[in-house]
């Protein structure tokens, strides 16, 4: 009577050892299978496959045996990138202060980055010198999602604007130390928020961006006579520093036949780098839309992350990165702004790529063809055909968004127990 469950109980284990040895004999942990890959840092632009091994990339090329992984994903008619950095957040939302961009008005990482493909962000200025350490630990550090930093120039950074105009408190020297004690995430000085005539944010932020060898992020606050905006990108900054909101109301961009003004291109020819930083009012399309379609392209696309943003016409790095795409932006310059470039500008040459040794973070990305809406910061709207989605995100080899299901395994080829663990008993009721 015990024959029929001996016979399946032995057919389970001759299977189970036949998995185990191909397992044991594959080469590949995760192979996505199909792909079109774009990634700029390599000049791949082509339908491939991309294998993973130990949480690192270990091959890129086309054809690779599906046989040689444990684990194969069909990602045909996909687009496979690097994993997107989002160089301008507010991830600082451990402080408990209410309507400050560190506070309440930030967001943990791991809840808005997988799902939008991205698997790096940068803190732009939530914290100071004075606070940094309490941000690292409460939220740096217990993230999945790579989080790095750029230090404020003023010492409490963003506990409201407060903090922001006191110039007494902007120490570059205590900046420039507090990054160089931790070099491992701090990338960068941030001035923001000014209201000021003076230079004084600004230029203290150089400084300590100067002694700590790395480059300087400024939101330029308020916009006044006495500091115009040419002279910020023209005289203030140096090559390598970023000049977020590009596209901000008060920004002269184009002349009356929709050329992009001199200034611009002169202060990009030294070196002057133009982030997007869309945030909840910091981006208009009246700007964008001619300069865009006059080859006047962001070298990073960021999203200035916060909860009013994230809630109003940004949304999210997708929607940020369809409005341009949208516009005539190539989708290949669009993705190297999401990835080789910040990478660069922050210099991690590390991230923003699918080299074979890379830290395996990747995005897999959909182009959706259809009739979208888009918003701007000001209530201007945009019509346009296209919008990406992110159907997968692995993040050093670990598959942390899938939304389709596309790694896993249809519950009907699953065993009949699966889901119970080891410690649980399923106990059917008796019958009465």
């Amino acid at each position: 009577m015990h024959a029929p469950r001996f016979r399946v109980l032995a057919a389970l284990a001759v299977l189970l050892v036949m998995v185990m040895r191909v397992e044991a004999q594959a080469t590949y942990d995760v192979l996505l299978r199909g792909g079109h890959v774009i990634d700029p840092r390599n000049g791949i632009d082509a339908v491939m496959d991309v294998a993973v091994a130990g949480g690192k990339i270990a091959a890129v090329r086309a054809g690779i045996d599906p046989g040689t992984a444990k684990q194969v994903v069909d990602v045909g008619g996909l687009y496979v990138t690097p994993g997107l950095i989002d160089l301008h957040v507010h991830v600082f939302a451990t402080t408990g202060v209410r309507g400050a961009w560190a506070g309440d008005s930030s967001v943990l990482p791991d809840g808005f980055s997988f799902r939008t493909g991205v698997t790096t962000m940068v803190d732009a200025g939530s914290s100071g010198w004075r606070n940094f350490e309490d941000f690292r630990r409460t939220v740096i550090d217990r993230a999945s999602t790579r989080v790095l930093a750029m230090l404020n120039i003023a010492g409490f950074g963003m506990l409201t604007d407060v903090p922001e105009q006191n110039i007494h408190d902007m120490d570059a020297k205590a900046t420039a130390d507090m990054a160089g004690r931790h070099r491992d995430v701090v990338v960068g000085i941030k001035s923001a928020h000014y209201q000021g005539p003076e230079w004084v944010s600004v230029d203290r932020a150089v400084e300590a961006g100067r002694t700590a060898g790395v480059p300087v992020m400024v939101d330029f606050g308020y916009f006044r006579e006495e500091r115009p905006y040419y002279k910020l990108v023209g005289e203030h900054l140096r090559p390598g520093d970023i000049s977020t909101h590009m596209f901000r109301g008060p920004v002269p961009y184009v002349d009356a036949d929709g050329k992009v003004l001199d200034y611009l291109t002169q202060a990009r020819a030294r070196g002057v780098l133009f982030d997007v930083g869309h945030g909840g009012g910091s981006f208009v399309f009246r700007t964008m839309v001619p300069a865009t379609r006059a080859g006047f392209y962001p070298d990073t696309i960021s999203t200035d992350l916060h909860t009013g943003s994230m809630n109003a016409g940004m949304t999210d790095m997708l929607m940020t990165m369809s409005k341009f795409l949208v516009v005539g932006m190539p989708l290949q310059k669009v993705v190297q702004a999401s990835t080789d470039t910040p990478a660069r500008v922050i210099k991690r040459l590390e991230l923003g790529h699918l080299s074979v040794g890379a830290e395996a973070d990747i995005a897999v990305l959909r182009v959706l063809d259809g009739r979208f809406g888009y918003a701007d910061g000001a209530r201007g709207t945009l019509a346009g055909d296209r919008r990406l989605a992110c159907e997968m995100t692995l993040r050093a080899g670990r598959v942390v968004w899938d939304w389709n299901a596309r790694s896993g395994t249809d519950y009907r080829e699953l065993p009949p127990t699966y889901g119970v663990r080891d410690v649980d008993r399923i106990i059917v009721p008796p019958r009465p």
